[in-house]
């Protein structure tokens, strides 16, 4: 613990020190940074296409004694300078677009676990099984992707389904397994990522889910619960325990849960025991979020970087933002929930400041020049995507009928 503490204290000083502003950028649509730092993942605007380009560093000669002074050449605001695009390759068929905010990623192997799906449709005839309201994908794939070539290793088809996509949130990866949760027939699938980069169904995963709500009625009884209620969220803890969230399918559909009163419960494969159940308004529940906040997130026990990734569990500031937090029930739904959101853009710049004593400005980003924008009333939504270790991070910013702005914060 010790060499981590020296690590994050190195990196606390090795930060961005320049931007570059709308540079000269293809026009696509950046996911994210991969945990180890090696791939930018990306996917075109328009066509089903997957795009990923690995980080690289901007590099020019000068003749100045201290190059930080020195103006950067034309070459430096083109996106080219800052990352070497791998290759393209389609996804999905003809009518099938890819979920843009669907990724995840093996580090230990360098696979990526991408999807694509035709359109929802909301009066599909109820099937046998089917829950009645939630609607229906034609066709749900899952790719595996080699992310050093982009040769796609195998896939898994879900027809006449529905599984929430969104930030990943209706599929779960742990070291190699992953649980998918199908809303539509209330079934989750367990399956195994074999290091030959193929999707094999564990056979004891799909079957259990009925015997799951068996134990659960039984369990609730002898707790005095009377909700009625069905999974609408699924993860593993570890290879043998799945935190389960049951409640109202319309919050699984719609993604806004907190009207729709739910619980968890930890259920074990090996044993088919429910061992424990909360409210998700449960101050132990909390409790344990805020104590053991990695055992709900991390993807990978044996992954390099989570360790060096700053959570409730092992860093007492950010402990205290949670603190801080007036409704808990509520926060712990969003906190729970991967939420890479677009913001509302700010003139003001933002600025990161360190917790340790004494609080001093690191360093900040500003969205645009000094002299801003030409329209001061223009709404603008930014993302940010950081990489995870080295100093360097892109703010992309998007106002309605008008090109999309992408600044390079970096380090010189």
């Amino acid at each position: 613990m010790l060499q981590v503490n020296f690590v994050r204290k190195f990196y606390e000083n090795l930060v961005p020190t320049c931007t570059l502003y709308d540079i000269d950028c293809p026009d696509i649509s950046f996911r994210k940074f991969t945990e180890d730092g090696k791939y930018l993942i990306s996917f075109s605007r328009n066509h089903p296409e997957l795009i990923v380009c690995r980080p690289s560093w901007l590099s020019f000669s000068c003749k100045c004694k201290d190059s930080d002074y020195c103006a950067l050449p034309p070459k430096a605001q083109r996106f080219d300078s800052f990352f070497t695009q791998l290759y393209t390759i389609s996804l999905g068929a003809t009518n099938e677009l890819i979920c843009k905010d669907f990724f995840l990623y093996l580090e230990s192997q360098e696979f990526g676990l991408f999807a694509t799906s035709t359109a929802h449709t909301h009066d599909a005839p109820i099937s046998h099984g089917a829950v009645s309201g939630v609607p229906s994908i034609e066709r749900i794939t899952f790719y595996l992707v080699r992310l050093e070539d982009g040769i796609v290793l195998d896939e898994k088809v879900f027809c006449n389904d529905f599984i929430n996509l969104a930030h990943s949130m209706g599929v779960f990866l742990y070291d190699d397994l992953l649980c998918i949760l199908s809303l539509r027939y209330q079934a989750i699938h367990i399956l195994q990522v074999l290091d030959s980069g193929h999707l094999v169904d564990v056979p004891e995963g799909s079957s259990f889910l009925s015997g799951i709500k068996q134990r659960l009625l039984s369990y609730i009884f002898r707790k005095h619960w009377n909700e009625e209620a069905d999974p609408t969220l699924v993860q593993f803890l570890d290879r043998h325990h799945l935190l389960i969230k049951f409640g109202s399918v319309d919050g699984g559909v719609s993604r806004s849960t907190d009207q729709h009163p739910s619980f968890f419960a930890v259920y074990n494969m090996e044993t088919t025991e429910i061992i424990t159940f909360y409210q998700n308004s449960a101050e132990e529940l909390y409790y344990l979020f805020e104590q053991f906040y990695d055992h709900f997130h991390v993807s990978s026990r044996t992954s390099l970087h989570a360790k060096f990734t700053s959570s409730h569990s092992n860093n007492i500031h950010v402990l205290d933002q949670l603190w801080l937090s007036k409704n808990k029930a509520s926060s712990f739904s969003q906190l729970i929930s991967a939420a890479d959101r677009h913001r509302h853009s700010t003139e003001h710049p933002i600025k990161f400041i360190s917790r340790r004593q004494p609080n001093i400005l690191k360093f900040k980003i500003k969205l645009g020049p000094e002299e801003g924008s030409s329209d001061a009333h223009a709404k603008r939504i930014s993302s940010f995507l950081f990489h995870p270790y080295l100093p360097l991070a892109m703010s992309i910013q998007q106002t309605f009928m008008q090109p999309t702005v992408v600044n390079i914060h970096f380090r010189r």
